[in-house]
């Protein structure tokens, strides 16, 4: 009887399968299109990036030392866009030196296209900074020195990314701000000290709060700047080139202090600048 049982329990497992494909019926095509796929995948990251150097090398080279890539750094939210106040307190906190509060959407649509949108994980903006040492090109016998610092700290309000299957072109859609930038070019003695780049609607909302407005928002803070990447015919042949269009950029930007021989000539300001039909091919030459 035991036998018996087991035999029994056997011819079911391996019957299981023939049962099931039974009662399996095939989808036409209306049916199919309706079926909903998985969802996308979504990561979350923080980091932070060293570099000894970067260094690209042609029959000369060109050197860039202690490169840093991470967070704006703990305490640097009281100087990050310093004229936003509305919303602050949730905006800009708890800076490390990691670039952290990332999230990564991916998806591919039904048409092929892949989507990938970076965004912050909380109500705050994804707060950066990069800062390296030397620029220098080198060469058999000379060098010159480029530029002996660089440092920059801003937020992203969003990366967005799509490559298109429709024109093989891959886009991106950004919004980015840099609160402080510096950076001295030795070479040509010239410094640049506290750039920023925001919204073209920041500058605007700074001179209302002074008459009384509201002033700019973290909206304002980061400036809107498309780009398209692909594959074109260079613009004096019909060989292949890497095409880079820039679609939109639109911004307000103002320089602290301009140095040149170390001392200050003043400040600068540009206000609604606006960069448009501007195309790129890049190729190798011999």
């Amino acid at each position: 009887m035991k036998s018996l049982k087991r035999n029994l329990l056997a011819l079911a497992i391996i019957g299981a399968p023939f049962a099931a494909q039974a009662e399996l019926k095939p989808i036409d095509d209306a049916q199919m299109g309706s079926i909903t796929g998985q969802a996308g995948v979504t990561i979350e990251l923080e980091t932070k990036v060293n570099i000894g150097e970067f260094r690209y090398t042609d029959e000369g080279s060109l050197a860039i030392k202690d490169i840093s890539i991470g967070g704006a750094g703990a305490g640097y939210e009281d100087e990050m866009f310093k004229d936003i106040e509305i919303g602050r307190s949730l905006a800009f906190k708890d800076y490390t030196d990691l670039i952290d509060n990332i999230k990564i959407e991916i998806d591919v649509a039904a048409d092929g296209d892949a989507i990938i949108n970076v965004l912050p994980i909380t109500a705050a903006p994804i707060d950066f900074g990069v800062t390296t040492g030397e620029w220098s090109l080198q060469g058999n016998t000379d060098s010159t020195l480029l530029a002996s610092n660089f440092s920059m700290r801003g937020i992203f309000n969003k990366v967005g990314i799509t490559v298109d299957t429709a024109t093989d072109k891959l886009t991106l859609d950004t919004k980015v701000g840099i609160s402080d930038l510096d950076i001295d070019v030795d070479f040509l003695a010239i410094g640049i000290r506290d750039l920023q780049l925001t919204k073209n609607t920041y500058l605007e909302k700074v001179a209302d709060k002074a008459t009384g407005g509201n002033g700019p928002t973290i909206l304002d803070a980061a400036a809107d700047i498309v780009v398209e990447v692909y594959k074109d015919q260079r613009f004096g042949s019909s060989d292949d080139s890497l095409a880079i269009d820039l679609q939109q950029f639109d911004a307000d930007m103002k320089i602290g202090q301009v140095l040149v021989g170390g001392t200050s000539i003043g400040s600068l300001t540009l206000d609604n600048l606006s960069v448009q039909n501007t195309r790129m091919r890049i190729y190798g030459h011999q």
